[in-house]
């Protein structure tokens, strides 16, 4: 369904094919027939640059929230900056996401639910600060975030929407 609404808001669906395919989706019973829904979709004019989200940043603030498509891989090169990513109503079309970071003196903070983990061992921290969630280990994550890269004087904060 999230595939859809984005296909519309790119002007790939018009409004009635939109309702009519969302109907469609809330009935289907196999993934065989949600695929179908997709399967003659154009891709979408910007779909290679939406793979990676690069933020090269220094000082002030950036923020991702309400309805955002959430590309595979993200590259935070900032200093001095605090970086907001807010999951809550993002449109996740991914298991995983990697996030390679080079962050001096700054804060991500990332805003989600309980099924989203994050992975960090891949993060070389020197004089920072990681403050996770406990994992929920019964349910499987809707997204699994690999944190990779180094911080430098930095903090990482997860805050549950």
């Amino acid at each position: 369904m999230d595939a859809l609404r984005v296909a519309a808001g790119d002007g790939r669906l018009d409004a009635e094919e939109l309702d009519t395919r969302l109907e469609i989706a809330l009935s289907a019973r196999t993934l065989g027939e949600l695929a179908e829904l997709t399967a003659d979709l154009p891709v979408a004019p910007a779909a290679k640059g939406r793979d990676v989200l690069v933020v090269k940043q220094h000082g002030g603030k950036y923020v991702r929230e309400g309805r955002w498509s959430v590309p595979e891989r993200i590259e935070l090169r900032t200093s001095e900056c605090r970086i907001t990513l807010d999951f809550t109503h993002a449109v996740i079309t991914s298991d995983v996401l990697r996030i390679e970071t080079d962050m001096v003196h700054g804060k991500l903070v990332f805003v989600g639910s309980p099924d989203i983990v994050i992975d960090t061992d891949g993060l070389n921290v020197i004089y920072a600060k990681v403050k996770l969630r406990p994992k929920n280990s019964a349910a499987k994550p809707r997204l699994r975030i690999e944190l990779v890269g180094n911080l430098l004087h930095a903090k990482v904060i997860e805050r549950r929407a």
